[in-house]
């Protein structure tokens, strides 16, 4: 006999009807009329069948019998498993919960909510399904078995909410072990939309990109993932501070990954802190939640651009940094030029999965960071990006990634 379902408001008032004090999100004691965990009860996916179930015959064709045939014909042939499996459309999207939003490392159960979100964001923006996996470690060899392992299931692997420095080591070694797109997007899809956004940016101040001195706040996986993009992008002058000062090689306390920042970027040997960093540089890119006072954005080159990326609480707020920067950009949806990841990963993947690239190349980053800028015809102020809803950003990226992908020779279609 099937149990009974499950009565959510039912379960809901059992569960706080002993609590002295309900009402406390951050207590574990949410009100159930918030529009926000009403939206969230029972969780954002399901899972819909795509073949009809009506009768003998259609039991006979999807199930056994029948399936048999397809199994065989995918064990002689395994290029055959896209093709008829929904593998080809399917990503994983993985999370250890350690570098959850601006959370911290609230464990792989908190991070649930946030990883069926990004799975509505690949369905609803790109057709392409998407299976959140938090997993219960941090070890990286344990999280890189685990992930090779679980990779037949899947077209490709979206690794998310990964604290650094291990999620560069969790992306490489997946990349080496296995031939399909590994994409970390903290680190990648930032960066192709920073990218992206400051390609239109110069466009709107009238310099050159290559030109521009530019200062990135935050060494962690973004930041690293920015300064790459950037000086891949032709982009000279890039220096980057964490929260002890610029990443630079005198400094005795570097990792090996800020180590190898500092030989590749600052090429005018700036030392010292953010505040010097900032003195006359045309560029302010904030993924790193700190606070940057206003006396020393003010110390910035004039007619600049300043994406304080933080959220909710930008490095800089907008209204200041609107009195030094001509243009201004945020990671927030209520202010102009919302520098979002959800403007690359769902064409990245959805180009990646239609060619069946082997890996995510650089030149297909770069591809989608100059197709999402060419969606803003003419860029201005208070538009260097497309919208999040701008319908043609999936399909431009997809086929500007599918292009790169053929040109790479990474595509197997």
């Amino acid at each position: 006999m099937s149990a009974e379902p499950l009565d959510l408001d039912v379960a809901f008032e059992e569960l706080t009807s002993s609590l002295a004090t309900p009402h406390d999100p951050a207590a574990g004691r949410p009100d159930p009329s918030d529009p926000v965990f009403a939206l969230h009860a029972g969780g954002k996916l399901e899972v819909v069948p795509r073949s009809p179930l009506r009768d003998r015959r259609d039991l006979s064709l999807a199930y056994t019998p029948g399936v048999a045939d397809v199994s065989r014909a995918i064990a002689a042939n395994p290029g055959l498993l896209d093709v008829y499996t929904g593998r080809g459309n399917t990503v994983a999207v993985v999370s250890d919960g350690t570098a959850v939003l601006g959370l911290g490392d609230i464990g792989p159960g908190a991070a649930m909510p946030v990883m069926e979100g990004k799975a509505l964001l690949f369905k609803h923006f790109a057709g392409v399904d998407a299976v959140p996996i938090c997993l219960a470690t941090t070890d990286v060899d344990t999280i890189v078995e685990t992930v090779a392992l679980m990779a037949p299931t899947f077209g490709g692997i979206n690794l998310e909410d990964i604290s650094a420095p291990r999620c560069f080591e969790i992306e490489r070694r997946l990349q080496e072990r296995l031939a399909m797109p590994v994409f970390h997007d903290d680190q990648h899809g930032t960066a192709v939309v920073v990218l992206a956004a400051l390609m239109n940016a110069a466009k709107v101040i009238g310099r050159e990109l290559t030109g521009l001195r530019t200062v990135i706040s935050g060494a962690g996986a973004a930041g690293v993932a920015i300064a790459a993009i950037l000086r891949r992008a032709g982009v000279e002058d890039v220096v980057v501070c964490d929260s002890r000062g610029v990443v630079e090689p005198s400094r005795d306390d570097l990792s090996e990954v800020k180590s190898e920042l500092a030989a590749r970027t600052n090429p005018r040997r700036v030392t010292g802190g953010i505040a010097d960093a900032l003195r006359d540089a045309d560029v302010f890119v904030g993924v790193s939640g700190g606070t940057v006072p206003e006396e020393v954005v003010a110390t910035m080159a004039a007619g600049g651009v300043v994406f304080a990326l933080a959220n909710p609480d930008p490095e800089v707020h907008p209204d200041v940094a609107g009195r030094y920067a001509a243009v201004v950009g945020t990671g927030r949806s209520d202010f102009p030029n919302q520098i979002n990841n959800v403007l690359a990963f769902p064409g990245i993947f959805r180009g990646a999965l239609d060619c069946r690239a082997t890996r995510v190349t650089e030149g297909m980053k770069l591809a989608a960071a100059e197709a999402i800028a060419g969606c803003v015809g003419e860029p201005t102020a208070g538009e260097v990006v497309p919208s999040v809803f701008d319908e043609r950003v999936v399909t431009a990226v997809a086929q500007a990634v599918m292009a790169a992908a053929r040109a790479d020779g990474v595509a197997r279609a």
